[in-house]
């Protein structure tokens, strides 16, 4: 035989043995994975994406893991889902980590922070800026091991029933938003609250809360914000970025060989990039029909609003650096390398992008 053809004849065997490898261990030794989710079922864009990657696992492993999916309030509620992970009653969450700040304030950096990374920024630190290391230590104090899973981008600054001209408008506002963020208002005088999707619009349309925030027009459109809210800001100071995670219980994860942790991984890996580009495809439609067919008024905070957030910001973020040694330790890997990205952020993508809006006429 040719060495050219034994060569190929041997590469073609070898992918043949892989592949007839998971199906081999699906039928002798195949794993349930129960995964409990922050989201309702088939919720636009959230829950969707975690129903999403739920059933990819099982694909990917060809059936070595089985994943039995539980959307919020199936299971448990929404915001138990960390202590049902944690526990071991189930394997893994999907849902937003900053959610868990009461926690530790330090897991809202794994979600987003006011003023912080945007999403391509994020991914990097998490992958290649040791973010990745330093969430495993949080989360390994409390049992359990994250990944990134979905991502929405740059969120909307939120739907009010009133314009916000100032600071002061903010006083005695009632707002869903959780996270840092829900901190950053709070200083400047707002009653917030951190309320699961599935519950913001009952509490939106009997006055129980002024305004709120979710993501973008794409999500928001569906869950009918604009019915008691007609004024939607452009994007806000408190999710630069959004990842969502799916967190596992670790002793589970650590008893998986290394190829379910790998198909584990390309899985999330495979789906917080789906996310965030499904998230850009649709929002620039969806903010359409928010304005042309709802009649959605479209607003911005102004600059002296936005300095306002940032004096606020700096005083939350003192205090969660105060927390524990752990939380000063990722609050100041966070910036650090953040600071290292937005030089390059500001003289090559946003100096392009700006340029291209500009001679283009886009908005």
């Amino acid at each position: 035989m040719e060495r050219r053809k034994f060569l190929t004849s041997a590469a073609l065997a070898g992918i043949t043995g892989s592949a007839l490898a998971a199906p081999a261990i699906a039928q002798t030794n195949s794993k349930t994975m129960t995964i409990v989710s922050t989201w309702p079922r088939d919720f636009p864009g959230l829950g969707t994406s975690a129903q999403r990657v739920a059933a990819r696992i099982t694909e990917l492993t060809q059936g070595a893991i089985t994943t039995e999916y539980y959307a919020a309030g199936e299971r448990v509620g929404a915001f138990d889902s960390f202590d049902e992970v944690a526990a071991g009653n189930s394997q893994a969450y999907i849902g937003a980590d900053y959610y868990w700040v009461g926690k530790h304030p330090a897991f809202a950096f794994f979600t987003s922070v006011p003023f912080g990374m945007v999403q391509s920024e994020f991914n990097a630190w998490i992958k290649y800026g040791g973010g990745q290391a330093y969430w495993d230590k949080l989360s390994g104090e409390f049992g359990v091991k994250a990944l990134p899973c979905g991502a929405t981008g740059t969120q909307a600054g939120g739907w009010f029933n009133k314009e916000i001209n100032s600071a002061d408008d903010f006083k005695g506002l009632k707002m869903r938003i959780p996270g840092l963020g829900g901190n950053v208002l709070s200083k400047l005088g707002a009653s917030t609250v951190s309320l699961p999707g599935g519950q913001i619009y009952e509490n939106l349309v009997s006055g129980s809360i002024d305004a709120t925030e979710w993501v973008g027009p794409y999500n928001d459109y569906f869950l009918k914000f604009y019915e008691a809210a007609k004024y939607y800001y452009t994007g806000g100071m408190h999710e630069p970025s959004s990842t969502l995670a799916m967190g596992m219980n670790k002793a589970w994860w650590d008893g998986l060989s290394d190829w379910e942790r790998a198909m584990i991984t390309a899985a999330t890996n495979e789906e917080n990039a789906a996310q965030y580009e499904e998230a850009i495809a649709m929002n620039g439609p969806y903010l359409k029909k928010l304005v042309e067919e709802l009649g959605v008024q479209v607003r911005s905070f102004n600059d002296d609003t936005w300095d306002a957030m940032y004096g606020a910001w700096e005083e939350v973020l003192a205090e969660v650096r105060d927390h524990s040694a752990l939380a000063t330790e990722i609050a100041d890997n966070y910036a650090a390398k953040m600071t290292e990205m937005a030089t390059m952020m500001a003289n090559f993508e946003l100096a392009f992008v700006n340029q291209r809006n500009r001679v283009s006429g886009f908005a």
